[in-house]
């Protein structure tokens, strides 16, 4: 009973703190209010219609698995063993996993290996998602700011 009640205070948490982030990087639009529905991972990042997916920059910063259809693993071939399982039965072991290998990755391969895990068939853990999320919304703003 304790384990799960720590569970759903750490979700609380990280929410919370991802939402204060969310508001304070992207100011206060009327979007933010409007709960977002559970979608594809290519579809909670794309917001840069600009990227046709015909030149390596667009390429590499793209999540459409249809952009490329090539593989590529990041030393992360024991995730395969996650493929078809649903993001809310991982436990949090199997949630640091994914983390560890979120963190590791370089910043151009965030990308990539997002698009890899969807090939591959593999849902991403909640947490890492909204982790991953971020990240490549904060690279590509810094991108296109600097």
């Amino acid at each position: 009973m304790s384990a799960a009640l720590i569970i759903a205070l750490s979700i609380v948490v990280v929410g919370l703190v991802l939402y204060v982030h969310h508001r304070l990087t992207d100011g206060n639009s009327a979007s933010d209010d409007v709960p977002q529905q559970e979608q594809p991972l290519a579809e909670a990042v794309e917001e840069e219609v600009e990227c046709c997916g015909q030149h390596a920059v667009c390429e590499r910063d793209s999540l459409l698995a249809a952009v490329s259809d090539k593989i590529v693993y990041y030393d992360d071939e024991d995730l395969d063993v996650y493929a078809g399982r649903d993001p809310d039965s991982y436990s949090d072991s199997e949630t640091e996993q994914f983390r560890d290998v979120l963190l590791t990755l370089l910043p151009d391969d965030i990308a990539g290996w997002a698009r890899s895990i969807q090939l591959r068939g593999i849902a991403l853990p909640a947490e890492v998602r909204d982790e991953l999320i971020m990240m490549i919304s904060e690279a590509r703003a810094s991108r296109n700011h600097a």
